[in-house]
């Protein structure tokens, strides 16, 4: 009786412990075990929802990506080209995440335009200078605009705010553990390496609770 009521809980619990594996360990399936808790959560609330959630498809999407993107700069070693492959299989993640906040809600005009000049800004008196591989350079460059857009339509999402505020925290924490990356791979600034990983776990947990939270009371509870 517990499990079936409290399951959702319990797996999302599971994902913490995940995370704390995928932050002290470079085991893969660790690392990769937040997005795919994330997974089955999706799966299990499609299972036993009473309305349909289509929508959801597109986190089950992004998170899929997301592990394949984690893969890829996993086992890049300096490989420019792993990198730009990497890069596009999270923008694919962060497209996931867009669409499923545009299905939710609509883009918050002004919020954007400031967070892309922000943005824009960073990118090119902070990292531009540092590029000398010009793929890689526009791979970026595209990422950061999907990135921005990506949170602007989540602070303009609907419905319950618990539900809300966890999923566009998951998005600011994914663009804080991204940011921190671009400086440590092309400023070679590395003082904040350490918050890399733990922060983008900490997306995924964010963003799968933000699930739960919204089509809690559409799951059926047994007799």
């Amino acid at each position: 009786m517990w499990l079936k009521k409290n399951g959702l809980y319990l797996l999302l619990a599971i994902s913490v412990i995940l995370a704390i594996l995928g932050v002290a360990t470079s085991n893969f399936i660790f690392k990769s075990g937040t997005a795919g808790m994330g997974i089955i959560i999706i799966l299990w609330l499609n299972l036993r929802l009473k309305n349909s959630a289509k929508d959801t498809w597109w986190i089950f999407a992004a998170f899929l990506f997301s592990i394949v993107g984690d893969w890829f700069l996993s086992n890049m070693s300096g490989n420019s080209l792993m990198f730009i492959k990497g890069i596009a299989l999270f923008f694919l993640a962060h497209v996931g995440y867009l669409l499923y906040a545009v299905f939710n809600g609509r883009i918050k005009v002004v919020f954007t335009g400031i967070l892309l000049v922000a943005y824009l800004a960073f990118f090119f008196l902070v990292l531009y200078p540092n590029f000398t591989d010009v793929p890689l350079m526009v791979a970026s460059l595209v990422y950061l605009l999907i990135s921005c857009f990506s949170l602007g339509v989540a602070v303009g999402m609907r419905g319950g705010l618990a539900a809300k505020q966890s999923f566009v925290l998951g998005i600011v924490l994914i663009i804080f553990s991204d940011t921190i990356i671009a400086f440590k791979e092309f400023v070679d600034y590395h003082t904040f390496d350490f918050l890399i990983t733990p922060t983008y776990y900490l997306a995924h947990i964010f963003i799968t609770f933000s699930l739960i939270k919204r089509f809690e009371s559409n799951v059926p509870n047994p007799n």
